[in-house]
C-alpha cells in the first residue's frame, strides 16, 4: 500500500497544476446557482457499484454534489432492474460536481484510482457485469488527455500487477438512480453491506485523503 500511495502521489505531483482559490461555500448553492457558477465542472466515473463509492467522493473538499446513476449505454431512462441485466450498456457511475477553485480533475481522478480495482474487467468482487466496468466518461478533451496520461503512467510505474483495464467514453447522458441509491450509505449505515463492504473502503479512504477531507463544522 506504501509503495503505492508513493508511486501516485508522485505521478500527481507531476500532472497536477490546479490553483487553489478561495470561494463561496458551495455547499450551500441552489441548482441554479450551481449552473450558472464558473467554476462549477462535473465529472463522471463508473467503479463498480455506486453504493461503494458514492459516500467516499461526498466527502472531498471541493465536491458539491454526488449523483448515483447510470452512463454508457443506448436505451433512453434506464431502471435499476434494466442496467444490472447487463444488456443495456450502461455503467452504474457517480455524476459528481465539483469547485475547480477548490479541487482538481486530477484530485478526483487520484481518489478515482485508489477506490476500486482499475484492473479486474467488467468486475469489481463479486460483482459482475459490464455495468460495473471500470470507466472514465470525459466531458471534455482536458478529461480525456488527463485520464489517458495517468492510466499510461500508472500502467508503467506498476503500481497494480495487471494492467489497468479502465475505459474512457465520451459523456452523452447521464440518468439519476432512483431514489432509494441516493445518499445510501448514509441513509443506511447500519445495514450489514454498509458495515462490512462500504465501511472498510471508507476508513481506508479517510486514511489516506484525511488532509483533503470536509471538516464536520463545515
Amino acid at each position: 500500500m506504501k509503495s503505492f500511495l508513493l508511486i501516485f502521489s508522485t505521478l500527481f505531483s507531476i500532472f497536477s497544476c490546479a490553483e487553489k482559490k478561495s470561494t463561496a461555500n458551495v455547499n450551500n448553492m441552489t441548482n441554479n446557482e450551481i449552473t450558472t457558477n464558473g467554476n462549477i465542472d462535473t465529472a463522471t466515473f463508473g467503479t463498480g457499484c455506486f453504493w461503494c463509492t458514492e459516500a467516499i467522493f461526498q466527502q472531498l473538499k471541493g465536491v458539491v454534489k454526488v449523483t448515483s446513476g447510470y452512463s454508457g449505454g443506448f436505451i433512453d431512462n434506464p431502471d435499476y432492474k434494466q442496467v444490472c441485466s447487463g444488456t443495456t450498456g450502461h455503467a452504474e457511475c457517480l455524476n459528481i460536481i465539483y469547485d475547480t477553485t477548490k479541487i482538481s480533475f486530477d484530485e478526483l481522478l487520484e481518489a478515482f484510482w485508489q477506490t476500486h480495482d482499475p484492473t479486474t474487467l467488467n468486475r469489481q468482487g463479486n460483482d459482475i457485469g459490464t455495468q460495473y466496468r471500470s470507466v472514465v466518461f470525459y466531458h471534455n478533451q482536458q478529461q480525456k488527455n488527463s485520464t489517458e496520461k495517468y492510466k499510461t503512467a500508472l500502467n508503467k510505474s506498476g503500481a497494480w500487477l495487471n494492467p489497468i483495464v479502465t475505459t474512457l467514453e465520451p459523456f452523452v447522458k447521464f440518468y439519476p438512480a432512483e431514489d432509494y441509491h441516493q445518499n445510501y450509505y448514509n441513509n443506511n449505515s447500519s445495514q450489514g453491506y454498509c458495515q462490512f463492504v462500504i465501511r472498510p473502503k471508507l476508513e481506508k479512504f479517510e486514511k489516506v485523503f484525511k488532509s483533503k477531507l470536509k471538516t464536520t463544522n463545515h
